[in-house]
């Protein structure tokens, strides 16, 4: 069966997608709402709480990061992503009917009430809380201290062209949370990390932004994507340079090796990979970009790794 023969498909969903396949028809609009068919969201988020945590390993004595905290990072990465979506999609639902990409989510379709988003939302507030409260309690009130930035995320493109970067300051939030959930406290290489995740952030939402925008120019949603334009190529070069540069000075105060900094040059060049692919004009091309930070992530994250690894030897 075709994705578009399912009831209820969302028009931009992989077709074949694992919800619109397995899941019974009375879950999938929920699945839909917190977007489990499109993993690439969680993973984004995810990244710089593992990348934090790695990071912090060597500092801290161990070989490998806290697994533990891997995976309860891991559950509230798909948790919080997932609030945060239906949160997005209650706020923007009137946007959402208007743009062809987004018109067929559940919300806007009519697939779940308003009142049932708002249910459903709590549900995944709840699950967050309980990962949370698994932490020490200076991790536990920096992770209140995020909610803020979430909270008005989706009003930002009303507001300023630059919705990019409170989007980098909430989904960096982990690069913070990592480092803290170690130590019980905050360094400066915590501070680095989250500052080049925001550019990272800024750089590959500007590119999923493209998809959008002349839809947004009709209904007057705001973004990076227009902001920059025909000059998006050089820009998004730019905050991805920077973003490397902060990580490789993270690295730094945390005492690397060359490990990390290897893994940084392949992070390079995969950067160098996107800005050559980039068609701003072509949606499925920067669809494609988009997702592939997903690798982007393994290539840090692993690096961090090996490189608390090598120090251990």
């Amino acid at each position: 069966m075709q994705t578009a023969d399912i009831p209820g498909a969302v028009a931009d969903a992989v077709r074949g997608n694992w919800v619109d396949r397995y899941l019974p028809a009375g879950f999938r609009p929920y699945a839909r709402l917190a977007r489990l068919d499109r993993p690439i969201g969680w993973w984004l988020l995810l990244w710089p709480c593992w990348w934090s945590a790695a990071l912090a390993a060597g500092p801290a004595g161990s070989p490998l990061p806290n697994i533990w905290h891997l995976v309860l990072f891991l559950v509230g990465a798909v948790a919080m992503r997932g609030a945060g979506c239906t949160y997005n999609d209650i706020v923007d639902r009137d946007f959402d009917a208007k743009v062809a990409r987004t018109a067929s989510r559940p919300i806007p379709s009519g697939q779940v009430s308003v009142g049932r988003a708002k249910t459903f939302l709590v549900a995944q507030l709840v699950v967050g809380l309980v990962v949370l409260l698994q932490f020490n309690a200076f991790t536990i009130g920096l992770g209140f201290l995020s909610l803020p930035v979430v909270a008005i995320y989706p009003f930002m493109k009303r507001i300023t062209s630059w919705p990019q970067f409170t989007l980098g300051l909430a989904f960096s939030w982990g690069a913070l949370m990592g480092w803290a959930a170690t130590f019980g406290r905050l360094y400066a290489a915590a501070f680095l990390i989250y500052l080049g995740g925001v550019l990272w952030t800024i750089g590959y939402d500007t590119i999923y932004a493209h998809q959008d925008k002349e839809d947004d120019a009709v209904i007057g949603v705001r973004s990076t994507a227009r902001l920059f334009g025909t000059n998006t190529k050089p820009i998004v070069a730019a905050f991805y340079a920077g973003a490397l540069a902060l990580f490789a000075a993270a690295g730094y105060l945390a005492e690397v090796v060359g490990v990390f900094y290897v893994a940084l040059a392949l992070g390079a060049a995969h950067f160098g990979w996107q800005i050559r692919r980039l068609d701003i004009d072509d949606a499925d091309n920067c669809l494609t970009l988009f997702k592939s930070n997903r690798m982007f992530g393994w290539i840090v994250f692993l690096g961090l790794v090996g490189d608390s690894l090598t120090r251990a030897m």
